[in-house]
């Protein structure tokens, strides 16, 4: 016997497609979506400090919660366990009175040690059977220590190699160098041991020369060495590496700028103090010739031409003596020009 389907009247909505629907709408609203998670803050913890295990998103048909040290579920590693319904919470064998349980479901440790490192188990007991479980870790650390610097001189002379060694205590640490307060910018003359610990320097040059410290560190804290300070005496056959190159040509033509105005400067005071000295000579060092004085006319030429000759005569007189009544005033000095004609 077959069964058959009526006919759908106007208005009419298919039972399948109501049951699609309200199952679509029953996994939208499941609490499903939204998992439970559970995390460590903060995941790495200094000793002596506290760590707050966070439960997120508990359900709502939550009744009983646990917590345990390690990654099952035995009686000997519950830490404690909280009861919904009364609000009330026990501890177990796994409970160091360092750990407190509060209702949202997180765990709180207390001035925590190092052996509180490990892992930890969250488990839930639901209303309708779905009993989860979650684990997270956290880490504990000592606060490293203070660094030293380990090295066999702080002055060498250039093209030496150079080894410095960082020397820590502590474990599980990270270490990184330092130059003149900065990180240091290894180059291809530096290398670094595995945990870099030593630094090599081989060869070394002038540039090198500074102060250097390392830094440990770990999750929790770090810590620098006192400051080594390097000397390296430069060797005279490498040049001089302290200018760039574009410095160096700058002082060299500076330097043959300044040469080149000084000698100019020579040359422009030597020519301007030689030709006042001719100049002076020229007007106060002349004197008549007897050739220049000849007065008699020469009929030798057929065209008489009348000539003047004029001469400077200089005469330097001392200074007069003071004057009586009997003489005139006298004066310091006379030029006298006379002209003589030529006829």
């Amino acid at each position: 016997m077959e069964l058959t389907s009526a006919p759908l009247h106007k208005g009419q909505v298919p039972w399948r497609g109501l049951l699609l629907a309200a199952l679509l709408l029953a996994y939208w609203n499941s609490p499903v979506s939204a998992q439970v998670t559970v995390e460590a803050v903060p995941t790495h913890v200094a000793e002596g400090a506290n760590v707050l295990l966070q439960v997120h998103n508990l359900p709502t048909t939550l009744q009983v919660f646990y917590w345990y040290k390690g990654d099952t579920l035995a009686d000997s590693n519950e830490i404690a366990r909280f009861i919904i319904s009364s609000s009330t919470n026990s501890t177990g064998p796994a409970h160091t009175g360092r750990e407190t349980i509060y209702q949202n479901g997180s765990l709180l440790f207390q001035n925590v040690m190092q052996n509180d490192t490990g892992t930890y188990t969250f488990h839930m007991l639901t209303a309708n059977f779905d009993n989860p479980t979650k684990s997270l870790q956290f880490y504990v650390h000592e606060p490293v220590t203070p660094p030293s610097i380990q090295v066999a001189n702080t002055t060498f002379k250039e093209l030496e190699s150079v080894s410095l060694t960082c020397d820590s205590q502590d474990i599980g640490i990270s270490i990184r160098w330092l130059f003149n307060g900065q990180s240091l910018g290894l180059t291809d003359r530096m290398k670094l041991s595995e945990n870099n610990s030593t630094l090599s320097i081989d060869p070394v040059r002038r540039e090198d020369s500074g102060k250097y410290e390392c830094e440990v560190s770990n999750p929790v804290s770090s810590e620098r060495s006192n400051p080594i300070q390097l000397n390296i005496i430069p060797d005279p056959t490498q040049g001089s590496s302290g200018l760039s190159a574009g410095a160096i040509a700058g002082i060299v033509v500076g330097c043959v700028a300044g040469v080149a105005l000084i000698a100019a400067l020579a040359y422009f005071l030597y020519f301007r103090k030689t030709g006042r000295g001719t100049d002076q000579r020229e007007l106060t060092e002349h004197k008549p010739s007897a050739s220049n004085h000849n007065l008699g006319p020469s009929d030798s030429s057929p065209n008489k031409v009348n000539e003047v000759t004029y001469s400077v005569l200089d005469f330097s007189a001392q200074r007069p003596r003071p004057p009586d009544s009997a003489s005139p005033s006298p004066r310091a000095i006379e030029a006298v020009y006379s002209e003589v004609k030529k006829k």
